[in-house]
């Protein structure tokens, strides 16, 4: 029996970053993202491909509500 060796780079590239034309920390970093708007777009933008459409859903949902928390502090 042979056993079929996986290519996928799970530290660098895994599959669920990588499933566009760019990687989403690409473009996070180009519009300079902060912490916990960077974290929502890259759960938005992997949660179809990772296999945790729900969990990753409201991870994103998490960072935007804190996100949304501090905004509101700052704007007082």
């Amino acid at each position: 029996m042979i056993e079929e060796v996986s290519t996928e780079d799970k530290i660098n590239k895994p599959k669920h970053y990588n499933a566009g034309k760019i990687e989403c920390i690409t473009f996070i970093e180009d519009q300079k993202f902060g912490y916990c708007d960077g974290n929502a777009v890259k759960y938005i933008c992997r949660y179809r491909h990772k296999g945790t459409p729900i969990e990753d859903l409201k991870k994103a949902k998490w960072y935007i509500d804190r996100l949304l928390h501090y905004e509101e502090e700052r704007s007082k």
